[in-house]
């Protein structure tokens, strides 16, 4: 049974919510899962809880609401310190780490939602873009089997949404931002990441997950000037 200190609102496909999740899967900490009925309405204990930014995740701990998965992530690390080290000790690699998860949010999220909602010459400047973003992020892969090294840490799953996100975007809107002769040290990073349990045992099912990113890309569309 869900341990009731521990509260996440979420959305089953949202990649920002399986962020938290794989942390506390981890960890080892049982939660409650409250699935919110995003994009189409809020609950009214989401609004509460969250009333600066309104979205998901947020996790509710002893009481105390938290929002944004970066944030989230490293709340739970330094609160529950036993068990699997998810931030790394070295105050460099620590540094590092954060940096580089800001890039791809910054940079990648970024452009990953304009090929996603454009068309024309806007979605390929925007594809053209993050292709240079996923080349330029191999650099904190090179030589490693994880970004964290041998085993996964915050790097890898503040980006492990792009894993089984990206491919779904690609097929949607049609073109390749990842492939063997692009990012190929990334490509294989996506199998292995994959491939970690505690990661696949909680993955959206693919289909359906497919299918909701074709609705919400024609609804996107149909809002365009």
């Amino acid at each position: 049974m869900a341990d009731k200190e521990v509260r996440l609102f979420g959305m089953w496909a949202s990649p920002f919510t399986k962020r938290v999740e794989w942390a506390l899967k981890l960890k080892g900490i049982e939660y409650e899962y409250v699935n919110e009925s995003i994009p189409f309405s809020k609950s009214e204990e989401l609004l509460r809880l969250n009333p600066v930014t309104k979205k998901i995740p947020v996790l509710v701990h002893n009481g105390k609401p938290l929002a944004e998965s970066l944030v989230i992530i490293e709340y739970i690390d330094e609160t529950w310190k036993e068990g699997y080290s998810i931030m790394p000790k070295d105050p460099y690699d620590l540094a590092q780490a954060r940096f580089w998860a800001k890039f791809a949010d910054d940079k990648g999220t970024m452009s990953l939602l304009h090929v996603f909602s454009k068309e024309g010459e806007v979605q390929q400047k925007a594809v053209e873009e993050a292709r240079e973003v996923f080349k330029t992020l191999e650099q904190a892969l090179e030589g490693k089997k994880f970004f964290g090294g041998d085993c996964i840490n915050y790097l890898d799953l503040a980006i492990g949404w792009y894993a089984f996100w990206l491919p779904i975007i690609e097929e949607t809107v049609n073109v390749s931002m990842v492939d063997d002769a692009n990012a190929p040290l990334l490509k294989a990073w996506f199998g292995r990441f994959l491939e970690v349990d505690v990661i696949k045992s909680i993955l959206p099912p693919r289909d359906k997950t497919s299918e909701m990113s074709k609705i919400r890309r024609n609804q996107l569309l149909s809002n365009m000037p």
